[in-house]
């Protein structure tokens, strides 16, 4: 907590800090196919929120849905009382490693530094306060040292803890993150995921699509699973169970035993 006071990310967004995300009957589809179906749930601030479920159950797609990155067919998000376009710009979203040019010549400093553009406003340059934060949120997940590489030259872990440092740049309320430990190394995961806890701890919403059930109690509070529809959500001791799970996953799951499940 000390960090956090010190470079100030505490939760400032009170406009949407401490209020529910409610999805109401959402669907989207891809190329006339539905990838998610009539969804409707409700997301608690300050709170880890994992979305787990098989491959092609419509988890990256809720988390596009939600923020509108795909359009909708049909239903709506809120938070609070308010349209979530309307919070767009207090929402951070981490995508998946593997949707980044790399190649593309922009150096870690640089990524981090568009946390802060949301909130500049049109023709607004950052200032040195703002390139100051850039550092601060380096330190936080320990990149301070690569700030002039290339994004290209990182690992794969290097690499997420830049993204999550241009998330904490944002100062965002709420923060969206897409398959977030996906081939990095151990090291990088704790740093992340003990961040994670942190930024919860000061009231931020963290949810995150995740695929390795064996770290759903170690992570989430709540749990959403889904497999194309909803098929459970809430506090992880209600939702994270064998029939839960033989549900989403059918006979993928064959007899194996997943650490943490309920019952």
């Amino acid at each position: 907590m000390e960090a956090y006071e010190q470079i100030n990310l505490v939760a400032t967004d009170h406009e949407f800090s401490g209020k529910n995300i409610t999805v109401n009957d959402l669907s989207v589809s891809y190329q006339g196919k539905k990838a998610i179906e009539n969804v409707t749930l409700e997301i608690k601030p300050g709170a880890i929120t994992g979305i787990i479920g098989p491959n092609g159950a419509g988890k990256s797609t809720l988390l596009k849905g939600m923020i509108g990155l795909v359009k909708p067919v049909s239903g709506s998000t809120s938070v609070g009382s308010v349209n979530i376009r309307e919070a767009r710009k207090h929402i951070a979203y981490v995508e998946q490693r593997s949707a980044i040019d790399l190649t593309f010549p922009i150096t870690v400093e640089e990524v981090v530094l568009l946390g802060t553009y949301p909130k500049l406003g049109i023709l607004r340059r950052p200032k040195k306060a703002d390139k100051e934060k850039v550092l601060d949120c380096l330190k936080l997940v320990k990149m301070a040292e690569f700030r002039k590489r290339q994004i290209g030259e990182l690992s794969g872990g290097q690499l997420q803890r830049v993204f999550i440092a241009r998330a904490l740049a944002q100062d965002a309320a709420i923060i969206f993150l897409d398959e977030p430990f996906v081939g990095i190394d151990m090291t990088s995961e704790k740093v992340i995921i003990d961040l994670l806890k942190e930024l919860k701890s000061v009231g931020k919403m963290i949810v995150i699509v995740h695929h390795d059930l064996h770290k759903v109690t170690d992570y989430f509070d709540e749990l959403i699973i889904m497999n194309k529809q909803l098929v459970s959500y809430g506090p992880v001791e209600n939702t994270f169970t064998t029939a839960t799970i033989q549900q989403a996953y059918g006979n993928t799951m064959g007899e194996i035993i997943i650490k943490g499940v309920t019952d």
